[in-house]
């Protein structure tokens, strides 16, 4: 029997201390862990950092997805973390990804900044939706900019 496939959607502010630098090799630290544990875990998703914040998808078996979002939850890189969805789903969105890091393009460099400016990060003003197909076109995006 297939385990259930389980889509989560969340932001969380970022805690990363020290200049760019350092920010940019916690990133690099990150995507390397998540990509050989995903992988292994049969985890796919996509994360975005910018403009202080994390967002991330993650998809998977249901059991794996929550004890990587738990191991988040607890990570001092993270603050203020808000699930913004949370679904079984059917289908992958981001099935060829054990983990794509979007958002370094200049097109894509404040795409997170309304978390801050519109919604002043209180969870009863995000929009899960919102960020889910942001996500999604920044994630496709990167995909076909690698391409060319």
């Amino acid at each position: 029997m297939q385990a259930e496939l389980f889509r989560v959607l969340y932001v969380s502010r970022n805690r990363i201390a020290g200049g760019l630098d350092s920010l940019s090799s916690e990133i690099a630290d990150i995507l390397a862990t998540s990509r050989a544990h995903n992988e292994r875990e049969g985890i796919t998703g996509a994360l975005i950092f910018n403009s202080g914040f994390f967002a991330q998808v993650l998809e998977g078996p249901r059991s794996a997805v929550e004890a990587v979002f738990e191991a988040i939850q607890q990570d001092g890189r993270h603050s203020d973390v808000q699930v913004l969805l949370a679904s079984p789903i059917a289908v992958r969105a981001f099935p060829n990804w054990a983990m794509a890091h979007v958002g370094q393009s200049p097109r894509h460099q404040h795409a997170l900044a309304w978390l801050q400016t519109e919604t002043g990060f209180h969870a009863g003003h995000l929009v899960g939706e919102r960020l889910y197909t942001i996500v999604m076109e920044m994630a496709h995006a990167q995909e076909t900019d690698d391409v060319a």
